[in-house]
């Protein structure tokens, strides 16, 4: 039995330690995107020369009111009030896919409304693209893990697995959180 339980430890932490490498792996790789957005539009003197459409800014509430529900879902769980975590989870998820609608919408208003493509003559412009759309794609990966945290609500899961399942959810939604308003800020930065 003491056995079972150090090695059902040592699996955690090894899951736990692939979330962080997989979180720093993909924080370099927005740093790498702003990197190359700097050279490239101070190199030229090409700035975004566009003011970003509203739906950024609401997509950027949206998440962060996902953040705040999936706080308070993960406070249940660790009161044991499961069916409050499961609701909050639920709308959790629900917002993911609202922010992930608004943006697709903020890509309509680039390309349709303003005329701003992914390809066009300002590279810079098409930066925006790049980097909402890494983001959306982490987004998508966040939906997943958030419905497998869901799954194992309707599940026996033990508490133990419960509370680390919310445990990397919440690591990996908030740090999709952090970086689009990183995003969102170095973006409003460099409109002109």
């Amino acid at each position: 039995m003491m056995a079972q339980i150090k090695e059902d430890k040592l699996n955690l932490g090894a899951r736990k330690f692939n979330m962080w490498i997989f979180i720093f792996t993909s924080f370099m790789l927005f740093a790498a995107f702003s990197s190359g957005f700097i050279v490239y539009s101070g190199g030229n003197g090409h700035g975004l020369n566009v003011i970003l459409p509203h739906a950024f800014m609401y997509s950027t509430l949206v998440l962060v009111i996902s953040s705040v529900t999936l706080f308070i879902s993960s406070r249940a769980a660790k009161q044991l009030q499961f069916e409050k975590q499961r609701r909050f989870l639920w709308i959790t998820f629900f917002l993911g896919i609202a922010f992930f609608a608004v943006q697709i919408y903020a890509w309509y208003i680039l390309a349709y409304k303003m005329g701003i493509y992914f390809i066009n003559p300002n590279a810079s412009r098409s930066f925006i693209y790049v980097f909402s759309g890494v983001h959306l794609l982490h987004v998508f990966a966040g939906l997943l893990v958030l419905l497998n945290t869901i799954r194992a609500t309707y599940r026996n899961t033990p508490q133990v697995m419960n509370l680390f399942k919310m445990e990397m959810a919440s690591i990996f939604w908030h740090f999709l959180d952090i970086i689009w308003i990183y995003l969102y800020v170095f973006l409003l930065l460099n409109q002109y």
